[in-house]
C-alpha cells in the first residue's frame, strides 16, 4: 500500500495490507475474549486494545486535565461512533464525579459528509463517515449506561445533537445564551460545518478553553485548516501537539 490514504467503509487509513490483516485477526480474537471471558469481559478487553487506541486515550486524558478548572461544557463536533464522548464521559466521571454541569454536547449528521466542498480536495466524499440512522439512538442509550457508572446518574450530561452543524450549532448557541464552552473538539474533517462553528464559537470561550483539532494540516482534509485560516487565524493561536497524534493539535484559548 502506497503512503496514500485509501477507504475502507468510507473511512480513510494508512494501514498496509499486513496491518489490516492483523487488526482483522485481533477482531477475531476481541470477538473470543468476549464470548470467553465471564463477567469481567470488559476489563479484559484491555488485552485487544492497539496502540494507536490506547495512545488516543491517553491524548484526551492529558487534555481533560486542562479544563478541570475551566467552566462549561464540551462539544465535540464529529461524533460518528462516539469513541470520544464515551471517553470524555468515563474521565468526567474519574477526575470530577460531582461535576454534574459538565454536559458533554456532539454534534453529528450521522449520515456522513452532507456535502463536500471543493476546498476540501477530491479524496473526500459526500456519504463518507456514516454510521446509519440506528446508530443515534444506540448511542444515546450507551451513553447513558457508562453516565450509570458515577454519581449524580440521575442528571443527564450527554445530548446528541443530529443534523449539519451550520445550522444545528447556530441554533443550540441561541437555545443556551449562557452556556460557556470549556472544550470544543472539532473532527467534522471538512470545510463548510468546520468554518460555521469556528465562526461563531469564539463568542463562548473563555481563557483556558482548550480548542482540539482533529486533522489540522493534513493534506488528505484539508477543509479543516483553510477553515480555521479563514476564521480565527493560524496565526492568533498556540498550536500544540501530542507525540501519540500524528496530525492532532490543540490550542488554550488566550
Amino acid at each position: 500500500m502506497s503512503d496514500k490514504p485509501v477507504k475502507i467503509s468510507g473511512e480513510a487509513t494508512q494501514q498496509t495490507t499486513s496491518e489490516i490483516e492483523a487488526v482483522n485477526k485481533l477482531l477475531q480474537k476481541t470477538k473470543y475474549v468476549l464470548e470467553s471471558s465471564g463477567h469481567q469481559w470488559n476489563i479484559h478487553l484491555v488485552s485487544t486494545l492497539r496502540r494507536q487506541t490506547i495512545s488516543r486515550v491517553i491524548y484526551y486524558n492529558e487534555l481533560y486535565q486542562k479544563i478541570i478548572d475551566v467552566p462549561g461544557v464540551i462539544c465535540e463536533f464529529g461524533v460518528q461512533w462516539g469513541a470520544t464522548m464515551a471517553l470524555l464521559g468515563n474521565l468526567r466521571g474519574m477526575y470530577e464525579p460531582y461535576n454534574y454541569t459538565r454536559k458533554i454536547i456532539g454534534f453529528d449528521t450521522f449520515s456522513g459528509f452532507p456535502s463536500i466542498d471543493e476546498k476540501d480536495g477530491d479524496f473526500t466524499a459526500e456519504g463518507d463517515y456514516s454510521t446509519g440512522e440506528q446508530h443515534f439512538s444506540e448511542l444515546n442509550e450507551l451513553l447513558s449506561i457508562q453516565e450509570g457508572f458515577s454519581p449524580i446518574s440521575h442528571i443527564q450530561k450527554h445530548e446528541l445533537i443530529k443534523g449539519d452543524a451550520c445550522e444545528t450549532f447556530s441554533r443550540w448557541l441561541d437555545e443556551n445564551p449562557a452556556t460557556i464552552i470549556s472544550m470544543a473538539i472539532l473532527d467534522f474533517d471538512i470545510y463548510k460545518p468546520t468554518k460555521s462553528v469556528l465562526s461563531r464559537i469564539t463568542e463562548r470561550l473563555t481563557k483556558g478553553s482548550v480548542l482540539v483539532f482533529d486533522e489540522i494540516s493534513c493534506p488528505h482534509f484539508p477543509g479543516e485548516t483553510l477553515a480555521l485560516m479563514e476564521t480565527i487565524g493560524i496565526g492568533n493561536l498556540r498550536l500544540r501537539r501530542h507525540p501519540h497524534q500524528p496530525w492532532c493539535s490543540y490550542a488554550i484559548w488566550e
